[in-house]
């Protein structure tokens, strides 16, 4: 689904963010993006969203190839990035689901599911404004759904979110991952969602140092700035984080 080759990419002021990664991400995976703050993850994300291109090397999403084919790829990818405010345009919870969506008695029968789904219905017509921060990272991310990506990238989804939040946004990644759905999830914290992901990809200053099930990257990741679950580091297992947080 996800092929990167030899890819770099450098922003016009110099310097490069990401330095020959190579990877493959095969379809229907969930794989854990990990790293410190600054490593190049939402870069990264970016690119495989079709936001930025390559400066080097490759990037091929379902067959559509980057460079070239950027405006292909944000077709059936959709990125829901770490701050919410920076991606809800609309003024409510309709307008913002229904946003550049060819409005329909279908497609609003659809916003209004999704919406369902989500928790959402009841704030409809509600000024986005007032949404709580979890709700807002709700809203971004059935808006990104109502899409039907073949690619979900989530940008640290677990930021920010208290107890019921983190729950609910686990639930949503499974539900997304028996669904077929391709989804790559970032995060410098490991503890919510390592024993969900098949694979973890782990960067550092923009390069990519190793990828493999969890339990061969667990022991790298605390010498480039990323903290082992508690499971890992007591035990060496991968504990369920619902047994442990109930």
């Amino acid at each position: 689904m996800i092929t990167l080759n030899t890819l770099s990419f450098a922003y016009p002021s110099g310097g490069d963010v990401l330095s020959g990664l190579s990877m493959n991400i095969p379809k229907g995976t969930l794989l854990g993006l990990v790293g410190a703050n600054g490593s190049g993850k939402s870069t990264l994300l970016s690119l495989m969203a079709g936001l930025y291109a390559p400066t080097g090397g490759s990037l091929v999403v379902a067959d559509r190839i980057s460079p070239g084919s950027e405006k292909s790829i944000r077709a059936i990818c959709r990125l829901v990035m770490q701050d919410a405010d920076l991606q809800i345009l609309g003024g409510t919870v309709e307008e913002d689901m229904l946003m550049g969506v060819k409005r329909n008695e279908a497609t609003l029968v659809r916003a209004r599911k999704m919406a369902e789904r989500f928790n959402l219905l009841s704030a409809w017509d509600r000024p986005v404004q007032i949404l709580s921060w979890g709700m807002k990272r709700k809203l971004c991310l059935a808006a990104a759904l109502l899409d039907e990506p073949k690619v979900l990238l989530l940008d640290e989804p677990f930021s920010g979110l208290d107890y019921p939040g983190v729950r609910e946004m686990r639930s949503i990644i499974q539900e997304n991952r028996q669904a077929g759905l391709t989804q790559v999830v970032s995060s410098h914290d490991l503890e919510s969602f390592i024993d969900l992901v098949d694979g973890v990809a782990l960067l550092d200053s923009g390069k990519l140092i190793v990828i493999g099930p969890p339990a061969s990257v667990l022991d790298t990741v605390r010498e480039h700035g990323v903290r082992p679950p508690r499971s890992w580091s007591v035990d060496r297992v991968i504990g369920s984080w619902d047994e442990v947080n109930g």
